[in-house]
């Protein structure tokens, strides 16, 4: 039987293609199933919002603050899928009149992307009709896509490749298990991910495969677009996450003065650093690949880079002591 490791590219392009046709799924078919958010129930886990380091806040305002920020959670994917969509419809020209197989992968690939852009659209809808006035989501897709495109193939790669493990990571580990989320919204996550776990594998190839094309000095300059790239992300995040702190505090009716607004605002700057940044960088399979294919010196540039924000992982969440007899 053979491993991922004994397939060669080629096989691998056509397990994508083979996955990608027996899990399609339909927006409205299959995921929405013309449901609506039930907003008893969280969005986020707490791994993810990390809402457990604001003990003050009470069992209501901490579904509030993760359905906040699971309203974001899907707006940025369907910002990030703008970029990526481009990206790979540009790399599918080197396989035009090569292996058709790839070919075909990343043409599924992008139509797939496609498909999870109007989902988040639409997610995003069933939201506001729902959610309090007042939220705002105003990062132009348009605008982050030019900027990220701008960058090196090299390093938008593997961007695309970090965002795409992550969504893996953060299903299986957080979401999935978790019973206490909005069902549809728990469902929207589900499919994301079946659907994720090919391009991740596309992500790879095509990350290892321009790396076979560049000089030594090509990509070192690449390692720093890649730097840039992650410095534009924390930028955004930033941005929103001082918008959303905003926006909750005012709803639950915390000045902007009071201590707890304050602590409102690191957890959520930490937690988003922790969404779409550090649980990325510390997901195994990125580093492996990272770590394959460049030297040390170049690691210890994108470590540095990197250190204002390894503060950013969850606490962990003491179990309770035993009672003794």
């Amino acid at each position: 039987m053979q491993t991922t490791q004994t397939l060669s590219a080629h096989q691998r392009y056509e397990r994508c293609i083979e996955a990608s046709k027996r899990i399609r799924w339909d927006i409205d078919r299959d995921v929405i199933q013309g449901r609506e958010f039930d907003f008893d129930y969280k969005f986020l886990p707490d791994g993810l919002s990390l809402i457990n380091e604001l003990a003050f806040l009470n069992p209501k305002q901490k579904s509030f603050i993760s359905q906040v920020q699971g309203r974001t959670y899907a707006n940025m994917f369907g910002l990030v899928e703008r970029f990526i969509g481009a990206k790979m419809l540009e790399v599918s020209r080197d396989h035009w009149l090569g292996d058709q197989a790839a070919l075909e992968a990343i043409v599924r690939f992008t139509d797939e992307e496609l498909k999870h852009q109007e989902l988040f659209r639409r997610i995003e809808k069933l939201t506001a009709d729902r959610m309090p006035s007042g939220y705002r989501f105003d990062i132009a897709p348009n605008d982050v896509a030019s900027f990220v495109l701008g960058k090196s193939t090299w390093a938008v790669l593997a961007l695309t490749c970090h965002i795409e493990l992550f969504t893996q990571t953060h299903y299986r580990a957080s979401i999935a298990a978790d019973q206490g989320l909005s069902p549809l919204y728990k469902d929207v996550f589900l499919f994301h991910w079946k659907e994720e776990s090919q391009h991740a594998i596309i992500d790879e190839l095509e990350w290892v495969r321009e790396d076979g094309k560049v000089t030594a000095e090509a990509r070192d300059a690449a390692v720093d677009d890649l730097i840039a790239l992650v410095g534009g992300v924390d930028g955004i995040v930033q941005a929103q996450a001082k918008s959303d702190a905003a926006y909750f505090l005012d709803k639950i009716g915390v000045a902007a003065s009071d201590v707890r607004a304050t602590q409102v605002n690191h957890t959520m700057l930490k937690a988003y650093r922790w969404q779409f940044i550090v649980s990325g960088v510390m997901e195994p399979r990125f580093q492996k690949i990272l770590k394959g294919l460049i030297n040390e010196a170049q690691m210890a540039r994108i470590l540095t880079a990197l250190a204002p924000l390894t503060y950013a992982v969850p606490v962990p969440v003491k179990e309770p002591e035993m009672a003794m007899s």
